[in-house]
């Protein structure tokens, strides 16, 4: 492939999926009357997926990509993932990532297919929204996008929520890629909200999203803020970690795990919960 593709196909029929999980943002995505292109690396996960959009597979309306992505994939290699024992949202290729989270229960290693992003993106065409959500390796889809000269019209990642320089390069990655709007999302209080939005045909869709779903993008999201409005947010958001978060002061005792747990129920929120930037080309 060469360093940089200036032929790629633009495609505003279509989302990439990246981290399917159970199909959760995949169905919704199909709701909306998109195409679909689904990455998945844990085995039990894609089979259960090829069985629930078996219809949508069939028509053509879905492929599933299975396997990691990484940043040099090889030719018909594979690669170790880490796949959590409960929380299946938690599989990644990161072991330091696995290793942060080891509290929470034991991962197995298994071997699945290494995938190249940036060929599939060549052979399938840049998509209108990308949802990467594969924990600890966002950034090496990121990093693939910069081989091609336009990317996504929109685009949202998990992020990080530890090292606030890490956020800002994030940021400021995105803003290499050609992303001049972002909009911090609160991800703890999307499941099993409704939303009123439009098809692709621009027909009225009322949809209620699944357990773990990532929620709407694009005109659905917002408010739509420049690099340094959305840095001044995420440091509000920093701050709610530090109080509230994972090995904040309030969780060591008891009295404050109780209030952790009630204030969702008082306030209708996740506490701190978890974000996604989303980002936008002009």
């Amino acid at each position: 492939m060469p360093e940089r593709a200036t032929d790629i196909e633009l495609r505003d029929d279509l989302i990439y999926d990246v981290g399917m999980h159970r199909g959760e943002d995949t169905a919704y995505y199909l709701a909306k009357g998109f195409d679909v292109v689904a990455f998945e690396a844990d085995p039990a996960l894609v089979e259960h997926c090829r069985a629930r959009f078996a219809r949508e597979i069939a028509d053509g309306r879905l492929r599933i990509v299975e396997g990691a992505i990484v940043d040099a994939p090889g030719d018909g290699g594979t690669v170790r993932f880490f796949k959590h024992e409960s929380l299946s949202m938690w599989g990644t290729t990161d072991s330091e990532w696995a290793g942060r989270r080891a509290f929470s229960g034991d991962f197995a290693e298994v071997e699945v297919p290494a995938v190249d992003f940036a060929k599939t993106i060549a052979e399938t065409g840049m998509p209108h929204f990308m949802k990467i959500d594969i924990e600890g390796a966002d950034s090496v889809c990121l990093a693939a996008l910069e081989k091609f000269a336009a990317g996504p019209r929109y685009l949202s990642i998990e992020s990080e929520k530890f090292d606030f320089a890490r956020l800002e390069a994030e940021i400021d990655l995105l803003g290499r890629l050609g992303f001049t709007r972002f909009a911090v999302v609160q991800q703890g209080s999307i499941p099993g909200s409704e939303t009123t939005t439009t098809t692709r045909d621009g027909a009225p869709l009322r949809y209620r999203f699944e357990r773990d779903a990532s929620g709407g993008f694009g005109d659905d999201v917002g408010p739509w803020l420049d690099r340094e409005d959305a840095l001044r947010r995420y440091r509000a958001v920093f701050r709610e970690y530090r109080m509230f978060g994972e090995g904040s002061l309030v969780r060591r005792f008891r009295a404050g795990r109780i209030l952790m747990g009630r204030l969702p129920r008082w306030t209708g929120r996740s506490w701190p919960g978890w974000y996604d930037t989303h980002a936008a080309r002009d």
